[in-house]
C-alpha cells in the first residue's frame, strides 16, 4: 500500500553489487510507494558515477564495499550534484572510520545490512522524512567519538556568531566546503577559517562531531 504520508524523491539511485540485496531493495522501495520505472541500478562504482552524470537523482541507497571501490567516492560525487537529496549507506562495513568518513562525504544515514527489512523500510521511511537513521550499533561508536563537555556545551551555541551557525546548518545538510562558499558567495579559505573556529569552540576536532554535537544541541 501506498503511504500517503511520505514524499517520495524521484529517481533513485540503488548502488549495490549483490543481485539478492538489489531484489530485497526493490521491493522494499516498491512496498513504501515507488514505482519500477524510478529506480536505477548500479553495480560498480565505475557504473554508478557514469549514472550521476547522466542523471539527478533525488535519492541513493549506497553500500561502500563495491567490487571496484569504495562507494564513499559516489557519496562525495553526488553531494557536490545534490545538496540535499538523501543518501542512505546500507552497508556490511560496521567500523567508526567506515561511517565518519561516510558522513564526511556527505551521507544522511547509515545502516547495516544486517538489519531485517522492518527495520530497514522504517529507516527509509524515517528518512524520507527529514531524519538522520543511524544503526544503533554505530551509533554508540559515534558517541565514543565525542566527548562530552557539559559546561562547554552550555555555552556553545552563545559563543558561535550568527555566520557560524550559518555554515554549521549547511554543513549538517551535508554540504561540501566549496559548496557552502559558493552559495555564501565567500572564499573556500574563509569557509575553512570559519569551521576551523567552529571546531574549537564546539571542542570537537572534526565535520562529523561537529554535525552530532548539532544534532545533540538540537541546533537544526
Amino acid at each position: 500500500m501506498t503511504d500517503q504520508i511520505l514524499t517520495l524523491p524521484v529517481p533513485v539511485l540503488i548502488v549495490e553489487d549483490e543481485p539478492m540485496i538489489q531484489e530485497r531493495l526493490k521491493c522494499l522501495l516498491i512496498s513504501i510507494g515507488y514505482a519500477a520505472q524510478d529506480l536505477f541500478f548500479a553495480d560498480t562504482l565505475s557504473q554508478s558515477l557514469t549514472l550521476i552524470k547522466k542523471e539527478k537523482f533525488e535519492f541513493a541507497l549506497v553500500d561502500l564495499g563495491l567490487p571496484d571501490g569504495n562507494g564513499t567516492k559516489l557519496i562525495y560525487k553526488f553531494r557536490q550534484k545534490n545538496a540535499t537529496a538523501p543518501i542512505l549507506v546500507i552497508s556490511a562495513w560496521s567500523t567508526r572510520d567506515a561511517i565518519l568518513k561516510a558522513i564526511q562525504a556527505g551521507a544522511t544515514g547509515y545502516l547495516l545490512k544486517e538489519r531485517d527489512d522492518f527495520e530497514v523500510s522504517m529507516s527509509i521511511r524515517h528518512m524520507l522524512k527529514g531524519g538522520t537513521p543511524i544503526d544503533p550499533f554505530l551509533a554508540q561508536l559515534i558517541l565514543s567519538t565525542v566527548i562530552k563537555k557539559p559546561q562547554a556545551l552550555d555555552n556553545s551555541t552563545e559563543t558561535l556568531s550568527s555566520r557560524e551557525l550559518e555554515i554549521l546548518e549547511y554543513v549538517v545538510q551535508g554540504m561540501n566546503n566549496q559548496d557552502i562558499a559558493t552559495l555564501l558567495g565567500l572564499s573556500r579559505y574563509t569557509i575553512e577559517s570559519h569551521l576551523r573556529n567552529i571546531y574549537s569552540k564546539l571542542a570537537v576536532d572534526s565535520r562529523s562531531k561537529a554535525i552530532k554535537i548539532a544534532h545533540s544541541l538540537g541546533l537544526f
